[in-house]
């Protein structure tokens, strides 16, 4: 059985794309930009480094800044131990960040 007086189905390729937009707008808010905040944060953390600070690195080292030259952070580990890491691999120590909050 034929129906001749069936409307046409339209707005599928418009409710489609109008998904496929809001899809990608939940990603970027629900994703990237927290990331990308967070990583501008440990950035801002990088710049800010000083001498006498703890910092951890990312490999779980913890360790007081001696010394900070040409994005190589020179970090006491224990009593006249000095190991030479990238500035990249330093992070806030989270131990001190708690401390300061009390």
């Amino acid at each position: 059985m034929v129906f001749l007086n069936a409307a046409p189905q339209g707005g599928g390729m418009t409710s489609t794309i109008v998904m496929f937009v809001l899809i990608i707008a939940i990603m970027y808010f629900m994703m990237i930009r927290p990331q990308r905040k967070q990583q501008k944060k440990i950035e801002n953390f990088r710049r800010g480094l000083q001498v006498g600070q703890e910092v951890v690195t990312s490999g779980g080292i913890y360790g007081k800044i001696k010394e900070i030259k040409d994005g190589i952070v020179s970090l006491e580990i224990a009593h006249n131990v000095v190991v030479k890491v990238d500035i990249s691999v330093v992070y806030p120590d989270p131990s001190a960040a708690q401390e300061q909050g009390r």
